[in-house]
């Protein structure tokens, strides 16, 4: 499994993946999953994987070699595309290319076609985007109402970017939160693990502010998790304790529940 979030508000565009592939307990490797294309001060694309390895990694071989249009005989590459709706296309493009080549013998061996991507970034001119891609290689684009995606193992994450991420959030508070995601994901599933790739890209720069890896052991997000484990255990502290106690007759719910006749 894998963990990918990327988030985009206003000043700018977060995107962090963990590197643990696994295929079974004995078989754990580190792979990057979080790849960078662009051009400095004209275009930033961030690129984050998840699924099947090798199938990510013919993708994304594919969009850097490029497909040729049978319409223009242009080579295109992920690189070369004209606007961020068109590479995310481009992305649909390799990912059904590969599914072509490779079905016959996935479906050989029982492989399922498991892949998908998350895919942000700013063309000079044009606004930040962040879209998800499915194995389908069709896609949806965040909103300013949802200004977040995810790919892998995302449940474990998903309610700490429900309750604090907004589009109004500070891009290095935005940071702090995709962190804190991560480290919950990693909490709860040993099949997300570090290192730690991270992208933060400020709006209209497009240029890299900070491309970063979090080794294991490193002392801010050492010290993240321990904060965070605190802060989660005295918030709980901090609520009282139900007031519930046992009624003199069980409600109708619990009765029916019982193989009783509700009374009336």
């Amino acid at each position: 499994m894998t963990y990918c979030c990327g988030i985009v508000v206003r000043d700018g565009l977060v995107m962090i993946a963990d590197t643990r592939t696994n295929a079974g307990l004995d078989n754990i490797s580190i792979f990057r999953k979080l790849h960078v294309f662009g051009v400095p001060g004209q275009r930033i694309m961030a690129l984050a994987s998840s699924g099947n390895l090798s199938l990510s990694q013919s993708v994304v071989s594919t969009l850097t070699e490029g497909i040729t249009n049978p319409n223009t005989g242009e080579v295109e590459t992920l690189i070369n595309a004209p606007t961020m709706f068109q590479a995310a296309q481009r992305i649909g493009h390799a990912i059904r290319d590969v599914h072509d080549k490779e079905a016959a013998a996935l479906k050989a061996a029982d492989v399922q076609f498991d892949v998908s991507f998350l895919f942000g970034g700013q063309f000079k001119g044009d606004r930040m985007r962040l879209f998800m891609v499915y194995g389908a290689g069709n896609f949806i684009e965040s909103t300013i109402d949802t200004p977040y995606l995810q790919v892998g193992e995302h449940k474990y994450g998903k309610p700490v970017l429900d309750r604090a991420v907004s589009y109004s959030v500070d891009l290095y508070d935005a940071l702090k939160i995709g962190l804190i995601s991560m480290d919950s994901t990693m909490r709860s599933n040993l099949g997300v693990g570090m290192p730690i790739d991270l992208l933060v890209v400020r709006r209209d720069t497009c240029t890299a502010e900070l491309a970063y890896r979090i080794e294991p052991g490193e002392p801010y997000f050492e010290d993240l998790r321990k904060r965070w484990s605190e802060a989660l255990r005295a918030a709980h502290m901090g609520i009282s304790r139900p007031p519930y106690t046992n009624a003199r007759e069980d409600p109708p719910a619990l009765a029916v529940a019982a193989g009783q006749r509700p009374a009336r």
